[in-house]
């Protein structure tokens, strides 16, 4: 039988980790430990790093771990380059749960920029209402243009935000077209920023400034080493099954 470590905190994450407690596999489901209250799963959890490759490697070979998923965010990518690594190193077969990313559909006004440093410079100019939607690791990156307001949704209240002018929100999702277009005609929102994460948990937020006739700035995923990628769940059961 297999003994998966699941690399997680995702919602395909948390569907992976239901599938697999269902069928009875083994498995350990690991937070990075970025929220400060995570989902309660159905497999044991462990939360925070394995102390880079060198200490994934380490984990993997002292828990006789036989398979490895990278179910993270997207734009996890030094977590994502841990694990290719680790797994080439100690054998171990890795595949990666990843939600397709989005695309421009008729109607949008998308700005792609390559990373988070790309997407700061871009927001030189005059003031403007935000709402960027980058997660909290990245906020202070943005007080480099202290002159916009910004409105940030965020899962846990912090007091570390590094921005002057700003309005947070913690909710955590799935959010509807229909609360992100109220959420931003209340908050009169002239641009989004947002990473292209995909799936459709967060998606509303770019229907929403698609009906309000919004541009979005776009944050283009990163480059990450080769390996198996699988859309959904199913696959990956497959996958364990056969591999």
């Amino acid at each position: 039988m297999p003994n998966l470590l699941i690399l997680g905190g995702t919602t395909e994450a948390n569907a992976l980790a239901k599938s697999v407690a269902e069928q009875g596999i083994a498995a350990t489901y690991s937070y990075a430990g970025r929220v400060d209250t995570p989902r309660p799963q159905p497999v044991p959890t462990r939360v925070g790093g394995f102390g880079g490759a060198e200490g994934l490697a380490r984990y993997v070979r002292d828990h006789e771990i036989s398979h490895v998923v990278d179910a993270t965010h997207p734009f996890a990518a030094q977590m994502s380059r841990n694990a290719v690594m680790a797994c080439a190193a100690t054998a171990t077969p890795l595949a990666a749960l990843t939600r397709p990313a989005w695309h421009a559909e008729q109607g949008d006004n998308w700005q792609h920029v390559p990373d988070i440093a790309s997407a700061v410079d871009a927001l030189a100019g005059s003031a403007r209402r935000v709402f960027l939607a980058v997660g909290r690791m990245h906020l202070q990156d943005f007080a480099a243009q202290p002159q916009h307001h910004y409105l940030l949704r965020l899962v846990d209240e912090s007091n570390a935000v590094a921005l002057p002018n700003y309005e947070a929100i913690v909710s955590r999702g799935p959010f509807t077209v229909e609360e992100d277009r109220a959420l931003m005609e209340r908050h009169c929102t002239q641009l989004v920023v947002s990473k292209n994460a995909g799936g459709t948990g967060a998606r509303a937020k770019l229907q929403a400034a698609r009906a309000l006739g919004l541009p979005v700035l776009m944050i283009d995923r990163p480059t990450l080493l080769q390996r198996t990628e699988f859309a959904d769940v199913v696959q990956v059961l497959d996958w364990l099954a056969h591999t």
